[in-house]
């Protein structure tokens, strides 16, 4: 599911986000990124686990999209993934929304 009417990318993972991991989430957001995505939705429902550089990943390509007018939002986080988002305060700059629908249909700001 994209919403190829607004240009939004949506990445979707599944099992843990960590050190072996990572490098594939990253390859898959510099490949975004530099083919001019910038609007970008990541499916989070199968993850169970992220550690610290799967969450620089995310601080990471939020602020290039946020930069070149785009947008990441992260969507459908486990209870576990939600928690770690607000504690580290990565869901102040990053939306995270309840389902992929929801996050791929939100409006931009005016």
């Amino acid at each position: 599911m994209t919403n190829r009417d607004a240009g939004i990318a949506l990445v979707s993972i599944h099992g843990a986000i960590d050190i072996n991991t990572t490098a594939a989430l990253r390859d898959t957001m510099h490949q975004l990124l530099e083919s001019g995505n910038t609007r970008i939705v990541v499916d989070l429902a199968g993850v169970g686990f992220c550690d610290s550089i799967g969450l620089g990943t995310f601080a990471y390509t939020r602020n290039h999209c946020h930069a070149a007018g785009g947008f990441l939002r992260l969507a459908a986080p486990t209870l576990f993934l939600a928690r770690l988002l607000r504690t580290v305060g990565l869901t102040g700059p990053i939306p995270v929304h309840d389902t992929v629908a929801e996050a791929l249909n939100v409006a931009p700001a005016a």
